[in-house]
Protein backbone atom coordinates (compact mmCIF):
# COMPACT_ATOMS: atom_id res chain seq x y z
CA UNK A 1 0.00 0.00 0.00
CA UNK A 2 1.35 3.20 -0.76
CA UNK A 3 1.05 6.54 0.85
CA UNK A 4 -1.50 9.16 0.62
CA UNK A 5 -1.49 11.93 -1.85
CA UNK A 6 -2.53 15.28 -0.51
CA UNK A 7 -4.13 17.38 -3.89
CA UNK A 8 -4.96 21.08 -4.02
CA UNK A 9 -6.71 22.47 -7.44
CA UNK A 10 -6.22 25.98 -8.64
CA UNK A 11 -9.33 26.69 -10.24
CA UNK A 12 -11.49 24.79 -7.39
CA UNK A 13 -13.09 27.17 -4.53
CA UNK A 14 -10.36 28.16 -1.49
CA UNK A 15 -11.12 25.46 1.39
CA UNK A 16 -13.27 27.65 4.15
CA UNK A 17 -11.23 25.28 6.65
CA UNK A 18 -7.94 23.10 6.92
CA UNK A 19 -8.25 20.38 4.38
CA UNK A 20 -7.22 19.51 0.92
CA UNK A 21 -9.74 19.43 -2.12
CA UNK A 22 -8.96 15.41 -2.18
CA UNK A 23 -6.81 12.76 -0.78
CA UNK A 24 -5.76 10.03 -3.26
CA UNK A 25 -4.31 6.16 -1.99
CA UNK A 26 -4.22 3.51 -4.63
CA UNK A 27 -6.28 5.03 -7.43
CA UNK A 28 -9.20 5.84 -4.71
CA UNK A 29 -9.67 9.89 -4.44
CA UNK A 30 -11.85 11.39 -1.97
CA UNK A 31 -13.19 14.77 -2.85
CA UNK A 32 -13.65 16.77 0.57
CA UNK A 33 -17.12 18.19 0.94
CA UNK A 34 -17.65 21.15 -1.54
CA UNK A 35 -20.00 23.94 -0.48
CA UNK A 36 -21.79 26.55 -2.66
CA UNK A 37 -18.81 29.56 -2.81
CA UNK A 38 -17.59 31.00 -5.99
CA UNK A 39 -13.66 30.15 -7.00
CA UNK A 40 -11.84 32.90 -6.89
CA UNK A 41 -14.66 35.16 -4.87
CA UNK A 42 -14.37 33.75 -1.58
CA UNK A 43 -16.20 36.72 -0.21
CA UNK A 44 -19.00 36.64 -2.88
CA UNK A 45 -22.84 35.57 -1.28
CA UNK A 46 -23.77 31.84 -1.71
CA UNK A 47 -26.33 31.66 -4.33
CA UNK A 48 -29.95 31.67 -3.00
CA UNK A 49 -32.65 28.59 -2.87
CA UNK A 50 -31.45 25.15 -2.41
CA UNK A 51 -30.97 24.48 -6.42
CA UNK A 52 -29.14 27.03 -7.13
CA UNK A 53 -26.81 25.83 -3.80
CA UNK A 54 -26.86 22.46 -5.57
CA UNK A 55 -25.48 23.58 -8.21
CA UNK A 56 -22.62 25.50 -7.49
CA UNK A 57 -21.58 22.42 -4.81
CA UNK A 58 -21.79 19.84 -8.05
CA UNK A 59 -19.89 22.57 -10.35
CA UNK A 60 -17.25 22.99 -7.52
CA UNK A 61 -16.68 19.43 -7.35
CA UNK A 62 -16.54 18.93 -11.04
CA UNK A 63 -14.02 21.58 -10.94
CA UNK A 64 -11.88 18.96 -7.87
CA UNK A 65 -12.47 16.43 -10.45
CA UNK A 66 -11.18 17.88 -13.97
CA UNK A 67 -8.43 19.02 -11.39
CA UNK A 68 -7.60 15.48 -10.99
CA UNK A 69 -8.13 14.37 -14.65
CA UNK A 70 -11.22 12.57 -13.47
CA UNK A 71 -14.96 13.08 -14.31
CA UNK A 72 -17.98 12.62 -13.04
CA UNK A 73 -18.32 8.89 -14.25
CA UNK A 74 -15.10 8.19 -12.02
CA UNK A 75 -17.58 8.67 -9.11
CA UNK A 76 -18.77 5.41 -7.49
CA UNK A 77 -19.88 7.43 -3.73
CA UNK A 78 -21.53 10.78 -2.41
CA UNK A 79 -22.87 11.86 0.83
CA UNK A 80 -25.08 14.83 0.64
CA UNK A 81 -26.04 17.18 3.68
CA UNK A 82 -28.92 19.61 3.79
CA UNK A 83 -29.80 21.51 6.66
CA UNK A 84 -33.57 21.83 5.58
CA UNK A 85 -34.23 18.56 5.26
CA UNK A 86 -38.25 17.72 4.43
CA UNK A 87 -38.01 21.47 2.62
CA UNK A 88 -34.91 20.60 0.38
CA UNK A 89 -34.73 16.65 -0.26
CA UNK A 90 -36.85 17.14 -3.84
CA UNK A 91 -35.24 19.81 -5.08
CA UNK A 92 -31.75 19.58 -4.39
CA UNK A 93 -32.13 15.53 -6.22
CA UNK A 94 -33.65 16.95 -8.89
CA UNK A 95 -30.61 19.11 -9.45
CA UNK A 96 -28.07 16.33 -8.61
CA UNK A 97 -29.98 13.60 -10.33
CA UNK A 98 -29.65 15.86 -13.56
CA UNK A 99 -25.83 15.91 -13.64
CA UNK A 100 -25.75 11.93 -13.92
CA UNK A 101 -26.27 9.85 -17.27
CA UNK A 102 -29.52 8.27 -16.70
CA UNK A 103 -28.69 4.61 -14.96
CA UNK A 104 -25.49 6.16 -13.55
CA UNK A 105 -25.86 7.32 -10.25
CA UNK A 106 -23.36 6.89 -7.47
CA UNK A 107 -23.92 5.14 -3.93
CA UNK A 108 -25.58 7.92 -1.75
CA UNK A 109 -26.05 8.60 1.47
CA UNK A 110 -28.14 11.78 2.07
CA UNK A 111 -28.01 13.21 5.64
CA UNK A 112 -30.27 15.93 7.49
CA UNK A 113 -27.84 18.04 9.70
CA UNK A 114 -28.61 21.47 12.05
CA UNK A 115 -25.80 23.81 10.18
CA UNK A 116 -23.53 23.96 7.62
CA UNK A 117 -19.98 25.80 7.51
CA UNK A 118 -20.68 29.55 5.84
CA UNK A 119 -24.21 29.20 6.33
CA UNK A 120 -24.48 26.81 3.27
CA UNK A 121 -27.98 24.47 2.83
CA UNK A 122 -26.19 21.87 1.05
CA UNK A 123 -22.59 20.31 0.97
CA UNK A 124 -21.16 17.24 -1.05
CA UNK A 125 -18.67 14.92 -1.08
CA UNK A 126 -17.10 12.28 -3.14
CA UNK A 127 -15.18 9.37 -3.59
CA UNK A 128 -13.68 8.35 -7.14
CA UNK A 129 -11.84 5.89 -8.31
CA UNK A 130 -9.05 6.22 -10.99
CA UNK A 131 -9.56 3.81 -14.11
Amino acid sequence: MSLPVFHMVDRAPQPVATFSHAAEIDGWVFLTGQMPTWPGEPDRPLPEGIEAQTRRVMDNLILVLEGLGLGLENVVQARVYITQFERDYAPMNAVYQSYFAPGKLPARTCIGVTGLAVGALVEIDFVAKRP
